[in-house]
């Protein structure tokens, strides 16, 4: 059973700290071995993606074996069912239009002593995506990652994906395909990231990398940042409901089990002013699980991770809220306008009863790619924004430089910067 909390209990804070720390976990053994394997691939390239390969995913690894052809996706193409692919058109379209209405304008102007200011944005060249494989398979964040990519800019899209066995969810390239992803290669793990990130006889080298994975792959990005960008370090799904008493229990038990159902780390959390009403969402919660093809999954999800807090009012339940920054925040309110103000921290906000975090994951238009482990208190969800450039502009002229000279040549004196000093002064017209 998931753990209770009452905000009105003596021990609430210490209660609420565990609740919120029982998810982290060592990274000790993870991190040596992820060192090891980009070692291995940054020393000897090709050689060792594929030994790797070979040993974790169970297929003669080369690169013929791992390049996926335009031939592989034409016959994955035809085991989809024509459904799924006009729901993945369906899907990047509203992704593609609500990236469109993101991307930034360039800034130019002229301040009051004649100097030209602004900036421009620029695209980056290549973004390796990785996509998780395997019983993890999702098309949707094929989409997800791609299309603002896409949207941006970006020339050159490398998807990386796991196979086991060498065989991949033919989804999966039915989504590429959808997405315009054109190279695409069979290999994941911590490999994949050294690969994108060092490059190989078979792979060139990536800008950034972008895309979620397992505690192996989280761990590689974040070793290889600094060599390469990425978006985030992605944890286990997380979800929290603020529920008036108003929506039927049957749907936020759905919505908890939603996440539940994605990795036994996953955290639900339902807030509310209503005990009662708790119970009955509990209540709905274990029959719902019965149900469920991933119900093992879940069950230990929301036994280890689930949590209920019975809060005074709707204002204490946003600060309870703010304070875990979940990924995703549905407001299951009459009037979740009135509570949107007082939100400050999440990755993904869905407004009212009817929009349940699914519509996010596959077909709202915001990426679902969104800050784990409380991260939304200082990232935000990936977008058009992961795969641009902000490059400022300064443009003096004779007059707008010698306005400005002398406190420039004052501010470099005192840091000692003789050279800085000079660059402006020896502009300046001689008497």
């Amino acid at each position: 059973m998931p753990v209770r909390l009452n905000t009105s209990d003596a021990s609430f804070i210490t209660q609420f700290k565990n609740f919120l720390n029982s998810r982290e976990v060592a990274s000790d053994l993870v991190g040596p071995v992820v060192t090891d394997i980009i070692r291995q691939v940054r020393e000897r390239g090709d050689e060792a993606l594929f030994e790797l390969t070979t040993k974790f995913d169970k297929f003669d690894a080369s690169a013929e074996a791992i390049k996926i052809t335009p031939h592989e996706i034409a016959d994955a193409l035809s085991l989809c069912e024509p459904e799924l692919i006009k729901s993945l058109r369906i899907a990047a379209h509203r992704i593609e239009d609500y990236s469109k209405r993101q991307m930034p304008a360039d800034l130019d102007y002229t301040d009051d002593t004649g100097v030209r200011l602004g900036h421009r944005w620029s695209p980056l060249q290549s973004v390796g995506l990785y996509v998780p494989g395997g019983l993890a398979s999702y098309p949707s964040s094929v989409l997800m990652n791609a299309i603002p990519a896409k949207v941006a800019g970006v020339e050159r899209l490398v998807m990386v994906v796991p196979s086991p066995g060498g065989v991949l969810n033919p989804a999966l390239l039915g989504a590429a395909h959808v997405a315009g992803i054109e190279e695409i290669y069979k290999i994941g793990g911590a490999q994949a990231i050294a690969a994108l990130a060092y490059g190989t006889a078979t792979i060139e080298p990536v800008d950034k990398i972008a895309g979620p994975g397992n505690a192996y792959v989280a761990e590689a990005k974040r070793q290889v940042f600094g060599k390469v960008g990425i978006d985030m370090i992605a944890g286990p799904s997380e979800i929290l409901v603020i529920a008036d008493n108003k929506t039927d229990p049957s749907w936020l038990a759905a919505d908890l089990l939603s996440q539940a159902e994605h990795d036994t780390l996953a955290s639900s959390v339902l807030i509310t002013n209503d005990a009662a009403y708790a119970d009955k969402v509990v209540a709905e919660v274990e029959k719902i699980l019965s149900t469920l093809d991933r119900k093992d999954i879940a069950q230990l999800a929301w036994d280890r991770y689930g949590a209920v807090i019975i809060v005074a009012d709707m204002e204490q339940a946003c600060a309870v809220s703010n304070t875990v920054a979940p990924e995703h925040l549905e407001l299951a309110v009459e009037n979740p306008d009135a509570l949107l103000p007082l939100i400050a921290h999440a990755g993904a906000i869905f407004l009212g009863r009817y929009t349940p975090e699914a519509i996010g994951d596959y077909i709202g238009g915001p990426s679902h790619v969104l800050p784990t482990s409380r991260t939304a208190r200082f990232s935000s969800g990936l977008s058009v924004f992961d795969f641009l450039k902000r490059s400022s502009i300064i443009g003096c002229t004779a007059q707008s430089l010698a306005k400005l000279s002398d406190y420039a040549e004052v501010l470099a004196v005192t840091e000692g910067l003789g050279a800085h000093a000079l660059s402006v002064t020896i502009r300046k017209p001689k008497p």
